[in-house]
């Protein structure tokens, strides 16, 4: 029952506090919150040293039957059920313990705001949503956790939807994942249809991989589809193209749900269902290479992307979508392990720089524009030498926790069947993006003259300085935990080649030392004391920093081809034949409701001229 404990948490948390918000006072709400999490966290890592002790052996519960599924091929369980293994405990840990510390610096930001006790329901909720997501044993349950961290991001991203902006935001995540959810519901019911479960483990044993059976056309065909619709839901919940444009936009929500959705939830879960199912796509070989073209490419013009933005939150938004890149290029390499460690990592330190960035925007009165600040590093010291532990993390400086990850990942490129040279370069260079526009954002920020006149506010609180610095430690010493994941994915690929040119490491290892001096060189202007806001603002007036800075124009596309046509074809429609059709019931209705209102007019004498009426009709009837 400790497996089912990690989730219980959580959701008493949740329930208890939406059934008496009003009733309850900050400490109180503070302390249930954040102790929920931590319990859960807790006994994750006593689940995790039980998964060790064990030889990683699979750890299994089964609460309840859920229903039956009915095939052509026979009956399938549904059960609510959980399972422990390698990658669900690493999914675990990351959402647990990333999660209790977000939870910890949440409790002091968010103290005065008046629905403190409806937000911190929201972050239990999404905890207790992903942890059903990571540990589900069957298909359905992972879908009903993915659909419910759906739920919480559009709930938080909205948070304060007294503005019309927020609420936007939250709509737009809410539809562009909801067509990756459709692409996944789809490939589920293909599932279902050609293996008869749902089963994950089932699945395992069931693939042609897995019984070494040769593969028909037919077969081969709808593997193919239903890797490719996996794919779908995958790039739409972790931000990848074409659907990544949600986003940017959902910095509307409070700085600990960015911390949140990024570092420890929503976009980590389409990385953790593709690794989850590997088997599928390892019959996929041609939606392997998607995989690993659609992480290049997302990888590169995210990166391009965050290199023309002004708000603080918004570059780190689309570093996110660049790393989750890295993420995907791994897996479609087939180093799986790799892209998996990369996710522990990058959840470590994409949190400090969320957490530490709020804290910044808090000191400033709510200021994100980048332009709007400098002169951080002498102004803020404390939140300037943990932003900077972040952005060495970010840029995979030697020694941080960045740095192993994506050093396994990029290591693993150039010897890949699926990925090679190519994809090795596109990762090399994505290196080099992260450097410079990493550079570009503390140039900016925390170098130069302050470029604002209101006395600094830093929040001093301990509990929240603890939680900042306990993630910077982890951002620093989490490349050195041991992950063992070779039971979980016996198919990875190995991490070095007899057949690698002896450059490739020593070219990853200087590319973000290159990104550095070409950002010293060429952002000079940003670093200057003498830079004045004329001066760094002229560098950032050009059309093309105009394109970049609106996301390389996918959303003008979008609302151009798809949001307008749809509002005139919706507003062209109000009145058709369907509508007219429906408006019949309500005639009908409103005819029998005028007739009943002349019945029942109040008047004695139409009563009794009724009843004798009705009286002479029976006895008609009645004598013939």
């Amino acid at each position: 029952m400790l497996l089912a404990s990690v989730m219980l948490y959580p959701l008493l948390s949740f329930l208890f506090l939406v059934s008496f918000a009003k009733k309850l006072s900050w400490p109180t709400v503070a302390t249930i919150s954040v102790a929920s999490i931590g319990l859960s966290a807790l006994a994750s890592g006593l689940l995790v040293w039980q998964l060790s002790a064990s030889d990683n052996q699979l750890l299994t519960v089964t609460l309840w039957h859920w229903f039956d599924l009915n095939s052509h091929s026979g009956s399938s369980a549904v059960n609510i059920g959980f399972y422990l293994d390698g990658l669900s405990g690493v999914m675990i840990s990351v959402v647990t313990g990333v999660g209790f510390l977000i939870h910890l610096f949440a409790a002091i930001y968010m103290k005065a705001d008046k629905n403190f006790a409806r937000f911190m329901a929201y972050m239990n909720l999404f905890i207790f949503a992903m942890l059903i997501l990571v540990l589900a044993d069957n298909l359905v349950l992972l879908y009903l956790g993915w659909e419910g961290v759906g739920l919480c991001s559009f709930l938080l991203i909205g948070f304060w939807y007294q503005e019309k902006s927020n609420v936007l935001a939250a709509r737009k995540a809410f539809i562009v994942t909801r067509v990756g959810d459709t692409s996944m519901a789809i490939a589920l019911f293909l599932l279902f249809s050609t293996f008869g479960t749902l089963d994950i483990e089932l699945l395992s044993s069931v693939l042609p991989v897995i019984n070494g059976a040769d593969t028909d056309a037919v077969l081969d065909d709808k593997l193919y589809w239903i890797a490719l619709l996996l794919l779908g839901g995958a790039v739409g919940k972790s931000a990848q193209l074409p659907l990544q444009t949600w986003l940017p936009d959902a910095m509307a929500g409070p700085t600990p749900v960015s911390a949140l959705i990024h570092a420890a939830t929503m976009v980590t879960a389409g990385v953790y269902l593709i690794a989850r199912l590997h088997h599928v796509f390892l019959l996929t070989p041609e939606v392997m290479h998607y995989i690993a073209w659609l992480g290049a490419i997302t990888l590169l013009l995210a990166g391009v992307a965050a290199l023309a933005q002004n708000d603080i939150k918004r570059v780190l938004a689309y570093s996110t979508m660049s790393q989750i890149g890295y993420m995907m290029l791994a897996l479609g390499a087939g180093a799986w392990s790799a892209g998996a460690f990369h996710l522990m990592t990058h959840a470590f330190f994409k949190a400090l720089l969320f957490l530490t960035a709020g804290s910044i925007i808090y000191a400033l009165h709510h200021q994100q524009n980048l332009f709007k600040m400098g002169g951080l590093l002498q102004k803020a010291p404390f939140e300037s030498a943990l932003f900077i532990i972040g952005l060495i993390c970010l840029m995979a400086l030697p020694g941080s926790s960045g740095f192993f990850s994506k050093e396994a990942i990029i290591a693993q490129l150039w010897s890949s069947d699926t990925a090679g040279p190519m994809l090795w370069w596109c990762a090399i260079l994505g290196a080099l993006l992260t450097s410079l526009y990493s550079c570009r954002l503390f140039f900016l920020g925390f170098l130069g003259r302050a470029r604002f006149s209101a006395p600094i506010q830093a929040e001093k609180h301990i509990l929240l300085r603890a939680a900042l610095v306990a993630l910077a430690i982890l951002s620093l010493l989490g490349g050195l935990i041991p992950l063992e994941l070779s039971l979980v994915f016996p198919n990875s690929v190995v991490l070095a080649s007899k057949n690698e040119p002896s450059w490739l490491h020593t070219v990853a290892i200087l590319t973000p030392f290159i990104g550095i001096l070409a950002a010293w060189l060429y952002f000079k202007p940003y670093r200057l004391a003498s830079s004045d806001n004329k001066q760094v603002l002229g560098m950032h007036n050009g059309k093309l920093a105009q394109f970049c800075q609106q996301g390389l124009g996918f959303d003008s596309v979008y609302n151009t081809f798809i949001v307008q046509p749809y509002m005139w074809l919706a507003k062209r429609n109000k009145n058709d034949i369907f509508d007219q059709i429906m408006m019949l019931n309500t005639w009908y209705v409103g005819l029998w409701h005028d007739a009943i209102i002349m019945v029942q007019n109040g008047s004695l004498r139409w009563y009794l001229a009724a009843f004798g009426i009705a009286i002479l009709l029976l006895t008609g009837v009645i004598l013939l």
